[in-house]
This record gives structure tokens, sequence and C-alpha cells, in this order.
């Protein structure tokens, strides 16, 4: 690829969010705030917004069959770069290309609106009705819509202060003074910055009130402090529920984002009181019991809550929920559990201090050698020097004291630990000095950096519950928030149901899978979502007739590492490969911290052995230790990006135990990986998937994935999959690009830059990946289908106009007019729709882990008034609570029926590579997914802590992360790009 930095970026744009507060810390889904409607009204006002990039419209030329158009060879046709020099050639090729055309009118190509103003998504195509019809519970309670005038007042409070909980302390004063007088009797509600609502107009349109709020006792029994605060309340708007019915009802487009913002506030106003919020979540320790994490950290049970728009009216989403806190212990302890030894025996060592340093700046502590004065204040960093040595001026001549000396003779404090740094808290300028002994860790502190491995085992324990417990657990809360008694709710009419949605769903049914005919079983009907590969043989077993393993583990002798490939070469050969028994040079053992050393040596001599005959090495099998650090990463690295080599590593514990189970499990990558594949829809074989098997469709997965939280600067990395093979669509070839910081729109789909030679260059992924499916079928495309991860719903706008362009702009530079339609389907996991049997107790209902069928599927009553969504839960649950996949579809110019996306999403969810079992979410999001986190290892060590990466998925899921960004970047959007793939890794699933 060429260095990004000439990547010019489209002209500025700025589509409108869906509105909702900014999404925190949300990977896609629901679970960062943002509700489902448009924050798109007609509003009032408002800046004009810029014009959106043109989007390209190129209008589909009726097909002529036998004709070949004449072919171009204008400059701007030529290929990307990363592509072998043969591409150019393709492209011209793609003109001379017939399909053979179904009978009836191509689909006319819709233009893609502007802005983001006139987009509308597409309307639901009517209700699905395959599958067996059941119910179900779905944990979203009816809200009903109250009647009551809406107000919205604009609140200044001065001296300006940025903590929420310093204006709620104002506000609460204020109400608590004023409510029977000034507020006329209103109770308002208060989102803790600049926005007040009440149900029905205060007795004023602009009032100034003059506040005193004195300071929380710090047990000192000395002069609290006082400080007095001037708010200003002004009317700013009605908030129109009218329009808010018409949208529930259908009857209008966009969600009054106004309206749902407000009653959302209001039903977070007694919980904001009650317990500590993080994002839309409330935490407390009386919530459910606190479980230890390890290093100092602890869980604590809680419960999400948001109110959505649903085809049922409004409904509040209730969710169990769990977090890392920080254990309110004194400093000297957290550090011993942060450090897991006992601290005082050795002195701190540099990587220790980082350590220290890391976890506690930002933290809040008080003191504890004053008695009952507990002052509290914030950790900005270590002292340098030990205690001991710390001194500071304690007058105006600069008459220097040690600190060891001024706790003594102050406070009558004589410190133990006088060879430890101090906290520093207060600012850089004047800082303040704390002895570590006399600190402990304030209660209540959400922990928003990155989990470790035990971590996150440790609360993944907490937070998985079957489904019955999960469901008493939200009933309990409902019951337990009494929103019948919340004097907020009473106040603004709002009344919840304090019983489970009951929904109708439908159990889709399996598709038949098809192995090779020369098994004892030809075919298969997967049974409650899984299968084996029992008297079956792969229905394209791949070759791998050179192949060489190297031993990375200590335990592992060579005699062991011999028999395990051997085993693993017959499993692969019973499953239906063609697999040389023999390695081409005899397993190698070599010691981790060389490992770029042996991998490239190791190849060199077994490609001097093979080239000879005009043979390539088509396998590396590595033997991993089971804890290995970074080396797995590195072994990626190497092989992908520099040989060229497709590997399948094993661990040591894999080794010995050599279950038939492991074996069959890894010959299913291996295949993949080398090209082959394990099983493949009877209905695709016989051309029977609507809007896939009647032309030549190619079906593609992106995802974006985004660094850790407190990782400030590393890039985010987008992936791209697409299929290569038709009818079968089972085969994807993957691309991955690095991007700007937590950017989530995909910047290399489309881009053009300018070559000395050649003028005006395309390329970009969409282009070269539709070059290697007419490469692979000798077909072009006639058909899109767009699966994207990983995108909030604030976001949807800029992701569709942003990237449906980019699609477009892709088709067209590959031929003038070839603009074949497209469906854009956005997939998201992170939301907190959970979906129960209707009976706990009904065998036929539930599967063996207490969950929903896989193949249950709601496109009614929980889903968007009247937009094409719906949940459905493809796979079989084995601990915990399933999690339905919610696919939300932003263009469809392909005219699917209900029916035919959801039964098309599900059959996908069969054709996953890795395992006998249909998936949670659809295969091309999920390979996209996978490709994206095994690029994360080809960053240059220094931006990547590859040694600890593989945790990324879980902790992503936990916790915090900045809001993304969905601005296009400008050219001075500069990140180091990843090392390009070898070509013939690029062709295949390298990433399985």
């Amino acid at each position: 690829m060429p260095p990004q930095q000439q990547y010019g970026g489209p002209p500025e744009y700025q589509g409108r969010g869906r509105g909702g507060p900014p999404q925190q810390g949300s990977r896609g889904g629901y679970s960062g705030g943002g509700h489902n409607g448009r924050g798109i009204g007609p509003l009032s006002g408002g800046p004009s917004r810029p014009q959106v990039p043109e989007l390209h419209q190129a209008t589909q030329v009726p097909h002529q069959p036998g004709v070949i158009p004449p072919q171009s060879t204008l400059p701007s046709e030529a290929s990307s770069s990363s592509q072998p020099p043969e591409s150019s050639q393709v492209v011209s090729s793609f003109n001379t290309l017939t399909i053979e055309e179904v009978s009836g009118p191509a689909q006319p190509i819709q233009p893609v609106p502007p802005s983001s103003k006139s987009v509308r998504f597409p309307l639901r195509p009517g209700k699905g009705s395959t599958g067996t019809k059941c119910m179900v519970k779905a944990n979203h309670f009816f809200a009903e819509l109250p009647d009551k005038d809406l107000h919205q007042y604009d609140v200044s409070i001065t001296p300006e202060v940025t903590s929420r909980g310093v204006n709620r302390a104002v506000m609460e004063q204020l109400v608590k003074l004023y409510k029977e007088t000034h507020l006329g009797k209103r109770l308002p509600a208060y989102d803790g910055r600049k926005s007040l609502y009440t149900a029905g107009p205060l007795p004023f349109l602009s009032k100034e009130f003059k506040i005193p709020l004195i300071d929380e006792d710090d047990g000192s029994g000395g002069q609290r402090r006082e400080r007095e605060f001037k708010v200003v309340i002004k009317l700013a708007a009605r908030a129109d529920l009218h329009h808010l019915g018409l949208f529930l009802q259908g009857r209008q487009a966009d969600a009054p984002q106004e309206a749902l913002q407000v009653l959302d506030i209001v039903l977070r106003e007694l919980p904001t009181t009650r317990y500590c919020p993080v994002g839309r979540s409330f935490y407390s320790p009386d919530l459910g019991r606190r479980q230890p994490l390890g290093e100092g950290l602890e869980s604590w049970r809680g419960f999400y809550q948001s109110i959505r728009p649903t085809q049922m009216g409004l409904s509040l989403n209730i969710d169990m929920s769990s977090t890392a806190f920080i254990e309110p212990l004194p400093v000297i302890e957290f550090v011993t559990q942060l450090l897991n030894r006992d601290v005082t025996s050795r002195p701190l060592s540099d990587a220790d201090r980082v350590k220290i340093k890391k976890a506690l700046r930002g933290v809040k502590v008080e003191v504890t050698h004053r008695g009952n004065m507990r002052r509290k204040y914030r950790i900005s960093g270590l002292t340098s020097q030990a205690t001991r040595e710390l001194t500071f001026p304690v007058d105006e001549r600069g008459t220097m004291k040690s600190v060891v000396e001024y706790f003594y003779e102050t406070y009558g404090f004589s410190i133990q630990h006088t060879q430890w740094p101090c906290l520093q808290v207060g600012n850089q300028q004047r800082p303040n000095y704390l002895p570590m002994e006399v600190c402990k860790i304030v209660e209540g502190q959400r922990y928003s950096k990155r989990l470790n491995e035990r971590q996150i085992t440790a609360l993944l324990k907490v937070t998985c519950q079957r489904p019955q417990e999960r469901e008493r657990d939200i009933m309990q809360t409902v019951e337990h928030n009494v929103y019948h008694n919340d004097p907020y709710a009473k106040e603004f009419g709002i009344k919840i149901s304090e019983r489970l949605a009951s929904v109708e769903a439908r159990i889709l049914p399996a598709p038949w899978l098809k192995y090779h005919d020369t098994g004892r079983e030809k075919d298969c009907l997967p049974q409650v979502g899984q299968w084996n590969m029992m008297n079956k043989k792969m229905v394209n077993g791949g070759t791998v007739n050179n192949w060489i393993c190297i031993n990375f583990s200590r335990n592992v002798q060579d005699s062991v590492a011999r028999g395990f490939c051997y085993e693993l070469a017959q499993m692969c050969y019973i499953s239906g490969m063609a697999f040389n028994p023999e390695p081409v040079l005899p397993p190698l053992s070599a010691r981790p911290d060389q490992v770029e050393r042996v991998l490239k040596t190791r190849y060199h001599d077994a490609m001097t052995k093979v080239q000879p005959q005009g043979k390539e090495l088509d396998l590396l099998i590595v033997i991993l230790p089971d804890n290995n650090g970074s080396l797995y990463g590195d072994l990626k690295r190497i092989c992908e990006t520099d040989l060229g080599l497709v590997s399948q590593c094993c661990l040591t514990k894999h080794v010995f135990r050599m279950s038939k189970q492991y074996l069959a499990n890894v010959a299913l990558k291996i295949n993949f990986k080398v090209g082959g594949r394990n099983t493949v829809l009877v209905d695709a074989l016989s051309r029977r998937i609507p809007l896939v098997s009647d032309r030549p469709t190619i079906i593609f997965g992106a995802d974006v994935t985004h660094p850790h939280p407190g990782e400030d600067s590393s890039p985010s990395i987008a992936a791209v999959v697409a299929s290569q093979d038709w009818p079968e669509v089972t085969k994807y070839a993957g691309l991955v690009c690095a991007q700007a910081h937590r950017q989530e729109l995909i910047q290399d789909l489309f881009k053009t830059w300018q070559d000395p030679v050649r003028g005006t260059v395309s390329g970009g992924m969409i282009k070269e990946l539709l070059i290697s499916f007419r490469r692979a079928t000798g077909q072009k495309p006639k058909r899109i289908i767009f699966y994207r991860d990983g995108v909030s719903e604030g976001q949807f706008y800029q992701v569709l106009l942003y990237e449906l362009d980019a699609i477009r702009k892709a088709c067209a530079s590959l031929e003038p007019n070839y603009q074949p339609p497209v469906t854009f389907v956005v997939v998201q996991k992170r939301h907190h729709t959970r979906l129960f049997a209707n009976n706990h107790h009904d065998r036929n209902a539930v599967d063996k882990s207490g969950n929903i069928l896989p193949g249950t599927v709601v496109d009614s009553k929980i889903c968007h008034p009247t937009e094409f969504d719906f949940y459905l839960c493809s796979h079989a649950g084995i601990q915990g609570t399933s999690r339905p996949a919610h696919y939300h579809v932003l263009w469809d110019e392909n005219k699917f029926t209900a029916d035919g996306l959801q039964s098309l999403t599900n059959n996908l969810c069969y054709t996953y590579a890795r395992c006998t079992r249909s998936v949670s979410i659809v295969p091309p999001a999920y390979y996209a997914h996978l490709a994206a986190f095994r690029a994360r290892f080809y960053m240059e060590p220094e931006t990547s802590d590859s040694g600890s990466m593989t945790s990324g998925a879980a902790a992503g899921g936990m916790g915090g992360g900045g809001p993304r960004s969905t601005r296009p970047p400008g050219a001075n959007a500069a990140v180091r790009p990843l090392p390009a793939l070898k070509e013939n890794v690029k062709r295949v699933m390298f990433y399985c």
C-alpha cells in the first residue's frame, strides 16, 4: 500500500448522529447510550450542514449477452499498488466478462443521498413467517407514554465547576430551598450539566438564584468551607411528546431525540442519588456480593437501564451488569496486592514504580493520620525520591523541613516506610507530599483501565449467570427500583410495567450441510446448533505435501513432537485432506527468544529442499508453551508478512493430551488455511438461496477494533473480508489496515493517489477483494451484501454514508457504470437485550444450558417501530445467558424480504470454519473481527503490547475507552501502515 500520508481523504462532512449522549466506551450496540431514534428531526434552527462528498452514482447498463464493451485504458483504472503486476490486466478483463443475466429487469440503483438529512433507512418489508412459532420473554418493560407538558430549561452555574457531582449538589440544594415557592411545587429532573426538565411550566421565564453550598464534613470539627453559587434558570424549549407518539406508531420517520432524552434523564434521577453511575449503568456494593478480582480490584454488581422506542411503544431495557472498582484499601495494602509480594522485604524496582504510578494516578485517597479528619486528595503521581530524602519549604524565607520531621512534629506520627516514595497530590506547581502509609483509597471508584487475564476471568465468573438466575435478578432489580414510587417518575407521569415483555418469536430450521460423497455420511442436519465430523469427510480437502514443525516448548521432547505431528497428519487425512505423513525436515526444537532467527533459517532450509522441484512450503506446525507471552504474535507476524507461510500453533497441554476432538478441530482450521472447504450449504449447491444463488454474489464482512482504554496513541485496525467462491460462499479472503486512533470509519475501503508514472491510481480494500473474487470465480459480482460489525447507533449515518460511497467508487473504478446493488447490514453484539424461554422447565423450548434454542429470531414488539431490524440467536448456549445478535439494515437495493435476510443470516452461521457449531454472529463479520485482531500483532512492538494482546476481546467488553470518532480524517492523519500481507497468505483464511 502507498504511504498513508498521500491519502487526501474526502472533503470534510458532518452527518448528524442518531442523537443521545456521546457513546462512552461502547464498541457498538446499545450499551453506551444513544437511543434507537434518529437525532435528525426537522429541528428548527441549527447550522445547515455541509454537503457530503458527492456519492458516486452510476446507472446499471442493460446487459447484452456476448457483447464485449470496449476496453478502458484510462490511467485511473490501474489497480492498487499492493497488488502483483498482473492485476491491472484483471481490471481490463473485468470489462470483457459476460455473465448470463437472470431474466427480468435489473434492480435500478438508488442514488445515495448527498446528506444524512435525506437518508432514510429502509422500512421493514413486513414480518418474517418461516420457522416454528413460539413465545419468549425479553428484558424490556413497557413504559406508558406520559401526557405531560414537558419543558426544558437552560441552567448556568457560576463559578463553573467540571464536576457533575457538585452541580447536582447545587441543584439539589436549590430544589430543597425553593421547590414549594419559586419552583411552583414542581420537582425538576436535572442532567448534571446544562439542562433542567419539568412536567409543566415553572412560574417564570428566567430567574437567578443564590445557593450556598457547604463542603462535606471532613471530620476535623473545624469551620467547613462554604461556597456561594449563582444559578440562572431560563426557559429553553418545550419538549414535544406528541411527535414521539407519532414515531412509536410508525407515522413519523425520525425519533424525537429530545423527548427520549428527557424521559431517560427523569428515570435516571433516583438511581443516580442511590448508586454509583457509570455510563448507562448503576453500581453499588448493596446490589450483590463484592468479589475480589486480584491486584487491589473488586467487582461490584449493578444494572443497566435505558429507555428505547420499540414497536410496543416505549420500553425500559434493564439488564444485570458487573464492573471493576478499586478496593477501598490502605494504599500500602493496595500496593502489596498490586505487586503480589511482601513489599517491605526488598526495595521497589523501576518497573514496580511504573506499575504503581499507572494504577494510582487519578485515584482519590483520604488521610488517616488526623483522627476523624478525613480530608480527600487525588493522586497525581509518585515522588522520584524516597520519603526520607524529601524536604519542602515551611515558610516564606524558604526554611526547609524534611517530610519525616514534619509528620512527627505536627501529628506525632513516625513514618515507618521511609525508603518508599511519597504520593504526590494536588498540582505540579505546588505539590503536596503524603506518605503512602497515611492514605486509604476512597470507596466507590471505578477502575477504567485494562484488566489482566486473571481479572477478566474472575469478572466473567461473576457476570456469567444461567438464564433463569439472570431473569430472576432482573425482576428483583425492577422490584427493588420501585418505579411506581419513584417521585420523579410520578411527577412526570411515567408508568413502568413490572413484567417482562412477552414476545412472539420463531425458530428457524437448521440448514442441511454437504460433506464429501466418499464419506459414510454425505450430508448432515445439525441438531440444536451442533454436529460432528464422525463418518464425514471435508467437502473439499486441501493439500499439504510439504510441511515442517518447530517446537518452542521445553517440556515437549522430539519424540513427542514427532508423534503428535503424525497423529495430526492422520486426522487431516481421515477428515478428507491430502496430507503427506512425512515432514520436509524433522521437527526442530528451539528457544522462544530466537523465534525470528529460527523461523527464517528453518524456512530457508526447507525451501532449499522443495524449490528445485518447483514446489512451495504448504504449512508450518508450531508447538508453543502454554504461557507464551508475545511469542504467538511474533510468530504470526513473521510468517504472514515476511515469509508468506501459513502456520498452525498448538499448545503444549494439547500436545500431551492429544484428544481426538482437539485433533479434529485443528484439522478443520488447517484445511481452511490451505484453501480447502470443510462443508457447504446444500441449498447453495442446489442454487436455492434467495438473492444469492440466482446471480454471482459477494458477501463482505467488516470490523474495526480499537486499542484498549489507556492506550492513547496506538492506531485502530480495520479489517475487511469477502467471499471468494460462488455459489458456495464459504471461503473468505481478508485484508487489514491501520488507521487513526479510535477512528470508526474504514479509511482504506477506497483510495486514490498520484503515481509518478501512471498518474492517478485507485485502489483500496473493496477494489482488491472484488478483483480477487473475479479471479477466483471467473465472474463479476452482480450483488453485494455487506455485514458491518462494531457500529453503535450514534454512528449509523456517518458509517453508511462514508462506506457506501467507498463501495460505489470502488465498483466504478473497475468499470464505468459497474454498480451492483448493495445491501448494508450492521451487526451488533454489544447491546443489552436478552431473550428468555417462556417456560424454563419446558425441555423442548431450551437447549442444554437453559437458553433459547439456536435459530430463534424476533422481529416484532421489541424491535424498531418502522425500520428493518431483527434479533437472531443463531447459536446454542454453552454457559451463561446467550446474547442474541442484533441486525439492522441500513441500505437495501437487493430488496430482501424479512424471511430472506433472516434465513440467509442464520444459514451462514452454520458455515463457520473453526468448529462444528453454529456461531453467534454471521461468519464474515466474525472473520473480519479475527483478522483485525490478528493484525494487532503486526504492529511495531512499541505500539502494541502484544504479550497480553489476547485478552483484548474480553477486556474491551468490560469497561471504558473513549468515544470513537467518525470524522473523516484529513491528510494529516499519518498512521504508520501495517506491514503488507504476502500475496499467497491474502488468498486464504490465514486468520482462522
